[in-house]
């Protein structure tokens, strides 16, 4: 008998899963292995490779399940053909707009597919000349235990484990050595205690309070880079009303090329040039404090104001104490 499917757009939080993973993640989320394909230059062949990631967990009974889904995903109606060719992939995957995500050059999709005991999560890129799918194979309970956990968010702590601030699984964080210079990484969750810094053979793993204990010994300062806020962003001095560019993660503010026009009107054009930028005022007022406080304080995320950049109660209570 054929499994029955439940197929739809990946989450937010799936879509980090459709991407090559260390040994110890996959290890955590039980990725079974992974397969990778291509249409071919016709855009009709099917060409694909296997590379297990937990071998053992290849059993007789998921690789006869997995041979039906691509089948059903190559042949069946219900899911409009989608890995039967470029063409048909490139027709079905716009009608899901949820799917749509930022890949390293272009548009890529992401899927999940469901059974009762395994998740298969897809990227699918419909172009030419490039590997045009991923598929992940997860036993499902592992997979979602592992997102429920990773959604609390990675913690970043002091020697003495005082929490500093957070970012969500698969965030960035700029490292700050003594000599001005820096490196950003990607962080993954393992658990509660662990994190992975970089990905894959560049990947180190660290317990999160050897990590601060690293960072502190070397004199590193470690920030979060929040894609929550713009990489850069217009604002002005509270005292004379100059306009200055804030970048991200940078302490401080620089001028802007923009002619004083006085505190009025330099107010009107800032707003103008955020909003051409798409920039919010919560986004405004998170860089403000984040260039003068330090960007791992709680006002420097915009989640910690309203819609008109007034910092919420809450956040005023919690001032020092990152989130």
């Amino acid at each position: 008998m054929n499994p029955i499917l439940e197929f739809r757009p990946a989450t937010e939080h799936e879509r980090i899963y459709t991407y090559a993973q260390s040994h110890e993640l996959n290890m955590h989320t039980c990725c079974i292995g992974r397969l990778r394909g291509d249409f071919d230059s016709s855009g009709n062949g099917f060409y694909t490779s296997w590379e297990d990631h937990y071998p053992s967990k290849k059993t007789a009974e998921f690789k006869e399940e997995f041979d039906q889904v691509i089948n059903a995903l190559r042949e069946n109606p219900e899911y409009q053909g989608i890995l039967a060719n470029r063409k048909s992939m490139a027709a079905c995957c716009p009608a899901y707009p949820a799917s749509a995500m930022q890949g390293n050059y272009t548009t890529e999709y992401a899927f999940r597919v469901n059974t009762e005991n395994y998740a298969y999560v897809m990227r699918l890129n419909p172009t030419k000349g490039d590997y045009n799918f991923y598929v992940y194979c997860f036993e499902k309970k592992w997979l979602d235990r592992h997102i429920a956990d990773a959604s609390r968010g990675i913690r970043f702590i002091t020697p003495h484990y005082k929490e500093k601030f957070r970012i969500p699984d698969g965030g960035m964080i700029r490292m700050t050595r003594p000599e001005g210079d820096y490196i950003e990484r990607t962080v993954r969750y393992i658990d509660d205690y662990h994190i992975e810094v970089g990905l894959g053979t560049r990947g180190n793993i660290y317990h999160i309070c050897e990590f601060a204990e690293r960072m502190e010994e070397n004199g590193t300062k470690v920030i979060p880079i929040r894609d929550s806020l713009p990489k850069q962003c217009y604002s002005t001095l509270a005292s004379t009303g100059e306009i200055i560019l804030i970048k991200r993660g940078e302490e401080g503010y620089y001028p802007a090329d923009l002619p004083n026009q006085g505190k009025e009107e330099n107010r009107r054009v800032v707003d103008e040039c955020n909003r051409e930028g798409g920039v919010t005022k919560a986004q405004e007022a998170a860089m403000s404090a984040g260039s003068m406080f330090g960007w791992d304080v709680p006002a420097a995320d915009p989640k910690s104001y309203d819609e008109n950049g007034i910092l919420l109660k809450e956040s005023r209570t919690e001032r020092g104490d990152a989130r």
